[in-house]
C-alpha cells in the first residue's frame, strides 16, 4: 500500500475510534495536548487603551440616563476587544468606571467577590464598608473585602469617578457567587471616620487584634501618604530598571496583599524614563495618575496621560517611556499565581 494510502488509511481508523470514543464523553489527549500545556503563556485578549477624554463624556451622559439608585451600580465596564460579551478586562480581572453625581447614595449591599475602588476624579463622596465610612480623593485607593456591607455617596459638589477592580471572574471559575441586598440604602454608621486608619496604618497593631479575614483591615490607603513614600524612595536610590520606583500594597497584619485575590502596585517614572522590557504571567490593568507617556506592548504602541487606563496581557513584553515624571497605578492577580507558586517574571528580555 503507498505511503499516502495508508496514512489516509490510519487517519480514518482514528477519527472512527474518537467518534466511538465521544459517545462516552471522552477525548483523547494527544489531540489538544500542545493547547492545554504551552510551552509559554498564550493569552487570548489583547493589550487595550482606554482615553478618559474619550471615555468621560459616555459616563456624565450615563448620569442622565439612569440614577445610581436604579442602577445600583452605575458603571461602564471596561471590556477588552478580544474578549466582547464577557464583561471582562482580563480572563481573571474585571474593571470598569463608576459615575456617582452629588448627592446620590449607590445603596448598600453585599457579595463575595472583592473589590478594589481606585479614585480617578474628584474628592469629598464617601464609600461605607461595615460600618465606617472614609472620604475619598483622588488617587486614593480604597478596599472592599469579600462579604462585607458597602454603599456609596457623594455628598461634594462634583462628580466623583473611580476604577471600580473586582475578581469577578475568579469567583465565577469556582461557582462561588453570592450576593444580598442590605434592605436600605445605607447601612448605619457604628464607628467614627478614620477608625481603621488609627487602629492599624502606624505600623502597628492592637495588642489583642486577630481576625479570620484573609483581607486587610486599613479599607482607604490615602494616595497623599502612597505619593510621599514613592518620593522618599526616589531620593534614596536608583530607578528599577523595569519599573522605576515601585511599591506594593499591604495587609498591615499579615504582609500580604489588602486583597487575596489582587495585588496592587505603584510606580513612579521620572521624567524620560524609559524601562528595560518586561515580562510576567500576570496580565495587569494600569490607571495613569500623572503626567503622560506611552507604552510598547507586545510591539503595539499605546499612548497615555493622566486619568487613562491600559491593560498589559499575561506574558506580554511591555517598555515604559515617560514624558514629564508620571505615577501608575496598577492591579493584577498575581497573589493568586504566587500562592499556586505559578508566577513568573523575565526582565531585560532574559
Amino acid at each position: 500500500m503507498a505511503s499516502g494510502a495508508a496514512s489516509d488509511s490510519r487517519s480514518n481508523i482514528r477519527r472512527d475510534f474518537y467518534e466511538r470514543l465521544a459517545t462516552l464523553s471522552m477525548t483523547p489527549l494527544w489531540e489538544s495536548l500542545h493547547q492545554l500545556v504551552p510551552r509559554a503563556p498564550q493569552p487570548a485578549y489583547d493589550a487595550a487603551h482606554w482615553s478618559y477624554e474619550k471615555v468621560r463624556p459616555f459616563l456624565m451622559e450615563s448620569g442622565g440616563l439612569i440614577t445610581a439608585k436604579e442602577a445600583v451600580r452605575r458603571v461602564l465596564v471596561l471590556e477588552n476587544p478580544a474578549l466582547r460579551g464577557s464583561s471582562c478586562i482580563t480572563p481573571s480581572l474585571y474593571a470598569g468606571l463608576q459615575l456617582i453625581l452629588p448627592g446620590e447614595v449607590a445603596p448598600s449591599h453585599r457579595h463575595t467577590q472583592s473589590a478594589l475602588r481606585f479614585i480617578v476624579e474628584g474628592e469629598g463622596a464617601y464609600t461605607a464598608v461595615e460600618g465606617e465610612r472614609t472620604i475619598m480623593r483622588q488617587g486614593d485607593f480604597v478596599i472592599t473585602p469579600s462579604w462585607t456591607w458597602h454603599d456609596h455617596g457623594n455628598d461634594s459638589s462634583q462628580p466623583m469617578v473611580w476604577l471600580d477592580g473586582l475578581d469577578i471572574p475568579i469567583v465565577r471559575l469556582f461557582n462561588a457567587g453570592f450576593a444580598e441586598d442590605y434592605g436600605a440604602d445605607e447601612q448605619p454608621v457604628t464607628r467614627p471616620v478614620g477608625d481603621s486608619d488609627a487602629r492599624y496604618a502606624s505600623g502597628l497593631l492592637p495588642v489583642d487584634y486577630h481576625s479570620g479575614r484573609q483581607a486587610s483591615p486599613i479599607f482607604n490607603y490615602p494616595y497623599a501618604r502612597t505619593r510621599e513614600a514613592l518620593a522618599r524612595l526616589a531620593a534614596a536610590g536608583d530607578p528599577d530598571p523595569c519599573h522605576g520606583w515601585k511599591l506594593r500594597y499591604v495587609n498591615p497584619a499579615n504582609g500580604g496583599a489588602p486583597i487575596a485575590t489582587m495585588g496592587t502596585f505603584m510606580q513612579l517614572l521620572p521624567t524620560g524614563f524609559v524601562t528595560e522590557s518586561y515580562r510576567s504571567t500576570d496580565g495587569t490593568v494600569f490607571s495613569v495618575v500623572e503626567g503622560s507617556g506611552e507604552s510598547e506592548i507586545a510591539g503595539k504602541l499605546i499612548r497615555w496621560k493622566a486619568r487613562d487606563h491600559f491593560v498589559v496581557p499575561s506574558w506580554a513584553e511591555v517598555v515604559h517611556r515617560a514624558g514629564p515624571e508620571s505615577v501608575l497605578f496598577s492591579y493584577s492577580d498575581r497573589p493568586v499565581q504566587e500562592r499556586l507558586d505559578l508566577w513568573r517574571e523575565s526582565r531585560g528580555g532574559k
